[in-house]
Formats: C-alpha cells, sequence, structure tokens
C-alpha cells in the first residue's frame, strides 16, 4: 500500500486566495480556526504589513489545488505502444 505524499497548495475552499486553507488541509487542520490565529498573530503583536507582505507572497508562490491534483495523477500513466487495427 502507497502512502500518498501531501503537497502544500491553496484550497478550493477559499475566503481570499486559499492560503490558509490550503496549510489548514496540509497540517488536518480546522480551517476557521487556522484563518482566526492568522488574523489574530497579525493584528495582536502589531505586525499587520509583515503578515499581509507574508499572505502575498504565499498567495503568488503557492500552487493552486486544481494544478497540484494534476501533477499527482501524472504519476498514475502508464506508458505503452498503441496499434491501429
Amino acid at each position: 500500500m502507497s502512502k500518498k505524499k501531501k503537497h502544500l497548495a491553496k484550497s478550493n475552499d477559499k475566503v481570499i486566495s486559499g492560503v490558509l486553507g490550503g496549510v489548514a488541509e496540509y497540517f488536518d487542520w480546522d480551517k476557521t480556526i487556522t484563518r482566526l490565529v492568522a488574523v489574530v498573530l497579525c493584528v495582536f503583536p502589531g505586525h499587520v504589513f509583515g503578515g499581509i507582505l507574508a499572505y502575498l507572497i504565499a498567495a503568488v508562490v503557492m500552487p493552486d489545488a486544481d494544478d497540484d491534483n494534476r501533477h499527482r495523477d501524472d504519476d498514475e500513466v502508464i506508458e505503452g505502444e498503441f496499434k491501429e487495427k
């Protein structure tokens, strides 16, 4: 039995761009709690600009969930020759 590799990708369950949803899916965390913790960590210590900048960078760098699923399916392709009858 092969174990599927986890890939960090944006979630299809998006609020803004799917970054925090993707992080929650990767670590098997609750999405709402993950989003609330991220907002509190950005606002409470006063690092709003740094938090927004980190989020924007992650939104640009992280692949979309659809792209991630397409690459996983490529591992299961069986190569061979097709002959016409």
